[in-house]
């Protein structure tokens, strides 16, 4: 737990210090006030986590962690978890969605095995980070040991860190993760830190069918029936329902939070870890860029239980940090705006008459 609890201890709120003067010149640039809208917002918001007010968002990275759930063996999803290395392996050849979308924003997919039901394969850019082979099936009881996601985490806070130091900073981070039937302990740990009946929160994940749909909510409505998670309790809702992946997204969340840097939560898995960072330490809220609005019908809950505000609406349900590469694309337009565009006196236009 200590760096854990440390990790929280740094995590400082965002106190508006540049609001003021960044709206100054965000007022000031050759266009009518406010006609940039979210970008205006997004600028602002990067201004104040990071401390500086003419940022640049040179070193972007996306964390894809990757992990197995025994809730698969229920039947709830509509791929063997066998997919779980296959795209693992997919990730580190350059072939996968993530790939693309990350090289397209200029952004470094970080690939981390959190908990695999299988030993990978050595590959240089795979960082082996294994709580365990996979959590145990949580229709039948806990998913893990406290112990284990509190390890989850801070592996978490581990690769968010060890990458920091090799790139002498981050500018802006991005999360992802791959696991098969992993919408399921997430509409769980949704249902269960919301309040929401789990029949409002819950997808189709992979695209199974309406069967398997109504498979999965009984199968959810057990788990959280016979684990009984502690709203309340982060390390309870994740230990009991979670998953390791899950975990390491917390704990990517937390360390970017720590260092003030900008994160971008991906998809509806990625939005649940938001939710456990949430009740661990509310202050990361304030770090937090939500990347898109899921086709997950559980997404929604996440936005109104955390205020967020999700930036693209593409009908999105890959995940692997998808989302977050085009909403990265977005936040550094953002800044980019703010940076280089020109006042009225540069330019010398006129401004408005009043």
């Amino acid at each position: 737990m200590e760096k854990l609890r440390e990790t929280i201890g740094k995590i400082e709120s965002v106190d508006g210090t540049f609001e003021e003067k960044t709206q100054n010149r965000l007022d000031s640039l050759t266009k009518p006030q406010g006609s940039l809208g979210r970008l205006e917002e997004l600028a602002k918001q990067i201004v104040e986590i990071t401390g500086n007010e003419m940022p640049k968002l040179d070193r972007k990275v996306i964390f894809t962690l990757a992990g197995d759930h025994g809730v698969a063996s229920s039947g709830v999803s509509a791929y063997p978890k066998e997919v779980t290395p296959q795209m693992v392996y997919n990730f580190l050849a350059g072939g996968a969605g993530i790939n693309v979308l990350a090289k397209h924003v200029g952004a470094e997919v970080v690939v981390a095995d959190l908990g695999v039901a299988c030993d990978l394969k050595a590959h240089p850019d795979l960082i082996i980070k294994k709580v365990n082979y996979g959590t145990k099936n949580i229709a039948e009881g806990a998913a893990m040991t406290k112990e284990e996601a509190v390890k989850s985490i801070e592996n978490g806070i581990g690769v968010f860190e060890e990458k920091f130091r090799a790139l002498g900073g981050i500018d802006i981070a991005g999360t992802g993760e791959m696991g098969i039937a992993n919408t399921t302990p997430s509409s769980a740990i949704v249902s269960v830190i919301t309040g929401k009946e789990v029949n409002m929160v819950t997808g189709r994940g992979t695209g199974i069918d309406d069967a398997r749909l109504q498979l999965k909510i009984k199968t959810i409505e057990k788990a959280i029936q016979i684990n009984k998670p502690d709203p309340d309790d982060a390390l309870d809702v994740l230990s009991k329902i979670g998953g390791f992946e899950i975990g390491g997204l917390v704990g990517i969340i937390l360390a970017a939070s720590s260092l003030r840097v900008p994160i971008v939560i991906d998809g509806f898995i990625s939005s649940a870890a938001a939710l456990v960072a949430y009740k661990l330490e509310p202050k990361t809220r304030d770090y937090m860029i939500s990347a898109h609005f899921s086709v997950e019908r559980g997404h929604a809950a996440i936005f109104d239980y955390l205020g967020l505000k999700p930036l693209l609406d593409l009908n999105l349900r890959l995940g692997e940090g998808t989302g977050a590469a085009l909403a990265i694309g977005v936040a550094e337009a953002a800044v980019k705006i703010l940076t280089q565009m020109a006042t009225f006196d540069d330019a010398g236009v006129s401004k408005k008459q009043n």
